[in-house]
C-alpha cells in the first residue's frame, strides 16, 4: 500500500508531530471526503507501507523528524514557484525554500526530491518571457540537487475561476501550451533535467517530454530495490484521479481545508473560515488530522489491501470489547477477505483499542 501524504493538504510543512506520532502508533484514520461520515484506519507499519508519497512546500520542520523513516521507502515532492505574496501568501521567501530543498536533498539524496514547478500560470505580471527567466534561475540553483521536475498548467476549476480572474490568469489554447511546455523543456534539458508533465491533456511526447507520475510505482520499486526491499510490484493506475492522471493507486491520509499555505490557486481549500474551524480540532495525537471520531455517527472501516470491512457500531457502544475472542463479533463480513485474516489484524485490534479507551470528542452529544 502506497500512503499519500497528502495531495489534500501540506503534511509535512503543518502536520509533521502528527504524523510522526502516527508512525510511532503504526496507524492513522482518514474521512472519505465524498462521504464524511466513512472513515477508514489503515496501517502504518513498515512491512505494510510500500512507500510514502510527501507532497510539500515548505518541510523545512519536518527535517528533524526524517529519523523516525528510516524503515520506509519515501521521497517528495517539492513545489517551487517564482511566485509573490499576491499568488502564495503562506509561503517563506524563496531564498528560505530553495535552502530547505538543497538540505532536504542533501539529507535523502536527489533522486527523492521531485521538483514541482507548478501549476504555471500566466498573467500579466508573469508572462512567459517571466516563466523562462524564473524557471531557468531556479534550475540553477535546484538541478544539483534534484534530477526531475514535473510542470502542468493552472487549472481554472469552477471554484477557482473568480481568484484567478482576480489575478489575471489566462487561459492557453493547445498551441499556446506547447510553446510553454517547450520553452520550459528546453531550460531543463540545458541543466540535465527530465521535465515531465502532470495530468496534461496534450500529447506532450511530441515535445520530447514524459508524462508524469507523481505517485511513481517505478520510482518506488527503484526506491525498495535499493533499500533491499523485496520484489517488484505492479502497481494498478489510480482510478479515482483524473483520466490524465498517471499516478498508481494511493492512500490519501490528508484532509482538505487545512492546509495554511492559502494559495490562491488551491483547488483543496474552500476558504479560511473551513481552515480555522477545522484547526480548532486538531490533535497531535488523535489518530484523524484536524476531526474528530463521532463514535454515534461515524461509519469506521478497516482499511485492507483490496477491500475494507465495517464495524458494528452497535457491538462498540454495548462494550464488547473486552477480549481478543470478541473481535470476530464486531465486524459486518461485508468484503470477501478471510474472518480469520481478520481476526489476526493487528490494525483491527489496535482500532479496537483506541475506541475502547476513546473518551473525548468535538461533538458534544
Amino acid at each position: 500500500m502506497i500512503i499519500s501524504a497528502s495531495r489534500r493538504t501540506d503534511i509535512p510543512a503543518f502536520f509533521g508531530d502528527w504524523f510522526i506520532n502516527r508512525i510511532k502508533e503504526g496507524f492513522t484514520m482518514y474521512r472519505n471526503p465524498m462521504r464524511p461520515t466513512q472513515v477508514f484506519a489503515v496501517s502504518l507499519l513498515p512491512e505494510d507501507v510500500d512507500a510514502i508519497v510527501f507532497w510539500t512546500k515548505n518541510p523545512k520542520n519536518f527535517l528533524n523528524k526524517l529519523r523516525y523513516l528510516d524503515g520506509y521507502t519515501y521521497y517528495f515532492l517539492f513545489t517551487v514557484t517564482p511566485y509573490g505574496k499576491d499568488i502564495e501568501p503562506g509561503i517563506p521567501s524563496k531564498d528560505e525554500v530553495i535552502q530547505t530543498f538543497i538540505e532536504l536533498s542533501n539529507i535523502i539524496g536527489k533522486k527523492r526530491v521531485i521538483w514541482r514547478y507548478d501549476p504555471i500560470i500566466v498573467n500579466d505580471k508573469m508572462p512567459l518571457s517571466s516563466h523562462k527567466e524564473k524557471f531557468e534561475e531556479l534550475c540553477e540553483k535546484l538541478s544539483p540537487y534534484t534530477q526531475k521536475c514535473i510542470i502542468s498548467y493552472v487549472e481554472f476549476y469552477s471554484k477557482l475561476a473568480d481568484k484567478l480572474n482576480k489575478i489575471n490568469a489566462k487561459g492557453l489554447s493547445a498551441e499556446e501550451l506547447y510553446n510553454v511546455f517547450s520553452e520550459i523543456s528546453k531550460i531543463g534539458k540545458k541543466y540535465n533535467l527530465s521535465v515531465e508533465t502532470c495530468a496534461q491533456k496534450l500529447p506532450v511526447e511530441e515535445l520530447g517530454l514524459k508524462k508524469a507520475q507523481c505517485v511513481d510505482g517505478d520510482l518506488i520499486n527503484e526506491l525498495k530495490r535499493e533499500k533491499g526491499f523485496g520484489n517488484d510490484i505492479k502497481y494498478k493506475k489510480d482510478k479515482n484521479q483524473r483520466k490524465e492522471c498517471g499516478c498508481v493507486q494511493s492512500v490519501d491520509i490528508g484532509m482538505f481545508n487545512t492546509c495554511r499555505h492559502f494559495c490562491i490557486y488551491c483547488y483543496a481549500n474552500h476558504g479560511k473560515d473551513s481552515i480555522i474551524k477545522n484547526a480548532q480540532k486538531y490533535d497531535v495525537n488523535s489518530p484523524l488530522l484536524c476531526s474528530c471520531l463521532d463514535i454515534e455517527k461515524d461509519e469506521i472501516r478497516i482499511k485492507g489491501k483490496e477491500s475494507s470491512w465495517k464495524l458494528d457500531k452497535e457491538a462498540v457502544q454495548g462494550g464488547k470489547l473486552n477480549s481478543t475472542e470478541s473481535y470476530g463479533q464486531l465486524w459486518f463480513d461485508d468484503s470477501n477477505e478471510n474472518l480469520s485474516e481478520k481476526l489476526d489484524s493487528w490494525l483491527e485490534k489496535k482500532v479496537l483499542e483506541y475506541i475502547k479507551n476513546y473518551t473525548t470528542s468535538c461533538y458534544h452529544k
